[in-house]
């Protein structure tokens, strides 16, 4: 029987957990369905599904199982849509600090944007392994997970990704 303070306990979770991932998960299925609204929708539904899950079937997993559900949320949504979008700040995904210098903030903006430019020219599953390596700090398991490639496939694509961006890089540090 769950008292008040379990429901109070059970609130402050969901809150908590609301509060780590409700940005990672939007950045990770705006970048699938490529609609910021959609998006929201898709990130509410995951949370609306993490409502109803018990909390002790997630412990250990918890990212792995908001990624999984997000992501699955978001790819029906575009099977269903079939929209194409362009790519907005929000996924950028970068918070500056108040006390940073205006010009290292410009800078670093732009080096972020460069950058985010060129996964974008890599193919798909390269880019959403990369992006839930290094924007969201999962680990080769749990994007296997979240994924349903190998471990190794995983590894695999995030080299080949991150070796295409350096070439990338090169020839434009090469060109100016």
């Amino acid at each position: 029987m769950t008292g008040t303070n379990g429901h109070a306990a059970s609130v402050e979770w969901i809150r908590s957990v609301l509060d780590r991932y409700e940005g990672p998960l939007i950045r990770y299925a705006h970048r699938i369905t490529r609609d910021a609204e959609r998006a929201r929708d898709v990130v509410q539904e995951t949370f609306l599904r993490l409502c109803k899950q018990d909390r002790a079937e997630l412990d250990g997993h918890l990212a792995e199982w908001l990624f999984t559900v997000c992501r699955n949320k978001a790819l029906d949504v575009q099977r269903k849509e079939r929209r194409m979008g362009t790519v907005t700040e929000m996924e950028l995904g970068q918070s500056e600090s108040i006390d940073s210098n205006p010009s290292q903030v410009a800078e670093q903006r732009d080096s972020a944007e460069h950058v985010l430019g060129l996964v974008g020219g890599l193919p798909d599953n390269q880019q959403e392994v990369i992006r839930l390596k290094f924007q969201n700090g999962l680990s080769y398991r749990a994007i296997s997970e979240i994924t349903g490639l190998s471990t190794s496939n995983v590894g695999y694509l995030i080299h080949q990704g991150i070796s295409s961006l350096r070439k990338s890089v090169a020839q434009t540090a090469y060109q100016h």
